[in-house]
């Protein structure tokens, strides 16, 4: 039965049923085999989409410039789906909707889709079904499809995995800009947005930021600063210039290439390590193993020797399921 549902979803996905598509994103997000399943069937028809990552850190404005890119967007007749990755509910795990609150002005528009989708306790500002979800979205036909991050500070670097271009956001008198910016948030920029320009210390924070860059190591690509009022739309426009230029430079140099291999390569890895790591749960799971535990907690045996043990068991228990 479940199979047949699965089919059944995927036919009317492809028949552009934005009801399948919501399905199959909560079916990828709570990592259920009909999400697999479909994946197996869409993926051929993914590749198409051109993907943005916009980051920063709390209060930067992303989802406000994440509007005013829809708008633009729209205006050049292109089709955008948007991944909103929000905090976690403390009580039922799933997202917030803080972001999806924010762009309710463009629920009523059908080149528009808009997901909120829950960290649930995953580092990097990302939630781990983003990969799936971005497969999902782009298979569906959306030209643009921007992943806007949780925001969680200097460890948000993992978005530079998943989009072709990456927006990082910054806003004067945020704090130290300089404090903001390093432990390796400014490699990913690939555009550097300063938000909220109408604001006193912007200048400052501008120069700072191209001191920074011009004291960095060499790269071919320099990323360049654009200065808007997302509010009001300041920019936009010289912001999506800007995207297009990036993408332009991604194909002439080969980076796009390499970055899709790199993508690849995360994608297989961080799947495989939550096979894994599932794997390895249930054999802690076995009924003999809470006396072992109970033992390393009473300093009998060490946690190293049993960690051994479990990763043994785990490959027999793998190679006898085989």
């Amino acid at each position: 039965m479940t199979v047949l549902r699965a089919e059944d979803l995927v036919a009317r996905f492809r028949s552009g049923d934005r009801a399948a598509l919501a399905r199959l994103l909560s079916f990828v997000e709570n990592d259920r085999p009909a999400g697999s399943r479909a994946m197996a069937e869409l993926y051929r028809e993914t590749g198409r989409a051109e993907i943005i990552g916009i980051t920063g850190p709390p209060g930067a404005g992303k989802s406000t410039l994440t509007n005013a890119l829809i708008r633009a967007y729209r205006a050049r007749g292109k089709s955008v789906g948007v991944l909103a990755v929000d905090p976690s509910s403390s009580l039922t795990g799933g997202a917030t909707l803080g972001d999806r609150i924010r762009m309710l002005e463009n629920y009523e528009d059908d080149g528009v889709y808009i997901r909120s989708l829950a960290t649930r306790g995953e580092m990097g500002g990302l939630s781990i079904a983003i990969g799936a979800a971005t497969h999902l979205l782009d298979a569906f036909g959306f030209d643009i499809i921007c992943i806007e991050t949780v925001g969680v500070g200097q460890d948000e670097v993992d978005i530079a995995e998943l989009a072709d271009t990456t927006l990082l956001l910054q806003v004067p008198n945020h704090g130290d800009s300089i404090q903001t910016i390093k432990a390796g948030v400014l490699e990913i920029a690939d555009i550097l947005v300063v938000n909220k320009t109408d604001t006193p210390g912007a200048h400052d924070l501008v120069r700072d930021l191209r001191t920074m860059l011009h004291l960095g190591d060499h790269r071919p690509w320099l990323p360049p600063i654009v200065e808007t009022v997302a509010t009001r739309n300041e920019n936009i426009d010289k912001l999506l210039d800007q995207i297009a230029r990036h993408r332009s430079y991604l194909a002439e140099s080969g980076e796009g290439e390499r970055r899709r291999i790199q993508r690849v390569r995360q994608e297989v890895l961080r799947l495989a390590r939550r096979w894994h790591i599932a794997q390895l749960q249930a054999t802690l799971d076995d009924t003999d193993m809470a006396e072992i535990l109970e033992r390393v907690a009473c300093r009998e045996i060490d946690p190293f020797q049993v960690a051994v043990d479990v990763a043994r068991r785990t490959a027999l228990r793998l190679q006898d399921s085989a």
